[in-house]
């Protein structure tokens, strides 16, 4: 429990755990810490900072959680799963097209019972077709008697933050007892919401651990203000000791492959070798798209030869079942599938 907020327990430390074939072949030490092993939901990162955000709702006497994000949202199935357990409502609203199908987390998230709602994007920045959007569909659950609570994208607020400052101390916990100390940890980034909880905590703590993020979807404009004014909320609502500029935030912009959840070769082949190498299943959004980065930093010798790194492995496998991304497999991985008459 950071700075003494309330929460629920929904996570148990989570292993990091050496993966010996693949730092073998790439000439490091490499680590998955195991966020994709937490216990509801089909498991994630995310539920880190559900534990205060719903526990805050719960505080409000909400009976609806209301999310926003794309249409196979790993964070909104996750908000879906908790409201389920805590016998509250759940919706998620997405700036999307439907995918044809009712598949991946869009499955996992109506068998939980949670509405899903898809508005085609219109062209407009996004943020601004959100914050159209969903006080309408909120004002709706209202006038049906609900009491709503929403949740930001990502869970990326600083109430959210703080489950990733708990993840930082216990990080920097197990690093020291396997001798980890000297690590880098490398983060997939999206929302920013685990980087930045992540930050604050190694930092604020006195963590030796260095924190690198790698971006899974463009980090534009809008990005590089929200990191700076995300880290001074932060300072401000907690009173943290450290101070920060965009300097000091390490984020690889180089690997984001074009956009968000888009197609790529190179994911999933970085996917295929976890699979084949480790068995540990990554995903083609966040996952598989940081681990493809983190192999390119190897090559590129931005992870030097020997180094410790600790990969957060922040979940999302339902993501190989999303349609677009479990066709452009089939067509790679048919010709290994023998059809006897």
């Amino acid at each position: 429990m950071a700075f003494g907020v309330e929460k629920l327990h929904l996570v148990d430390p989570t292993p990091i755990q050496y993966m010996p074939t693949l730092s073998k072949e790439l000439g490091i030490e490499l680590y998955l810490k195991r966020d994709d092993l937490t216990s509801w939901g089909a498991g994630g990162n995310k539920l880190r900072k559900l534990e205060y955000l719903v526990a805050d709702a719960l505080q409000q006497g909400a009976t609806m959680l209301v999310t926003v994000g794309g249409a196979q949202t790993n964070h909104g199935r996750l908000t879906a799963a908790v409201a389920a357990k805590y016998g509250l409502k759940c919706a998620i609203i997405a700036i999307d097209d439907y995918p044809g199908e009712v598949s991946a987390n869009i499955l996992l998230d109506r068998i939980m019972g949670c509405d899903v709602i898809l508005k085609a994007d219109d062209g407009r920045d996004e943020n601004e077709q959100f914050d159209e959007l969903c006080p309408k569909i909120i004002a709706q659950y209202e006038e049906k008697g609900e009491k709503v609570y929403f949740i930001p994208m990502g869970g990326s607020n600083a109430l959210g933050a703080l489950g990733y400052y708990d993840c930082a101390v216990e990080l920097t916990a197990q690093a020291k007892e396997m001798g980890l100390e000297d690590a880098r940890v490398i983060d997939s980034v999206g929302s920013i919401g685990t980087y930045m909880g992540l930050y604050c905590g190694l930092r604020n703590e006195d963590s030796p651990l260095r924190l690198t993020g790698i971006a899974i979807s463009p980090f534009g404009e809008y990005k590089e203000h929200r990191i700076v004014e995300y880290f001074n909320e932060m300072k401000e609502t907690y009173g943290l000791k450290c101070d920060a500029v965009r300097a000091d935030f390490d984020i690889e912009k180089d690997y984001t492959r074009g956009g968000y959840n888009n197609l790529s070769k190179e994911v999933r082949e970085a996917i295929c070798l976890m699979a084949r190498k480790e068995a540990v299943m990554l995903d083609p959004c966040y996952t598989g798209k940081g681990f493809a980065g983190l192999l390119e930093m190897v090559k590129e010798g931005k992870i030097a030869k020997g180094e410790k790194v600790i990969f957060l492995h922040t979940g999302g496998f339902p993501g190989l079942y999303t349609r677009h991304h479990r066709e452009a497999f089939e067509e790679e991985l048919l010709p290994g599938v023998t059809i006897l008459d």
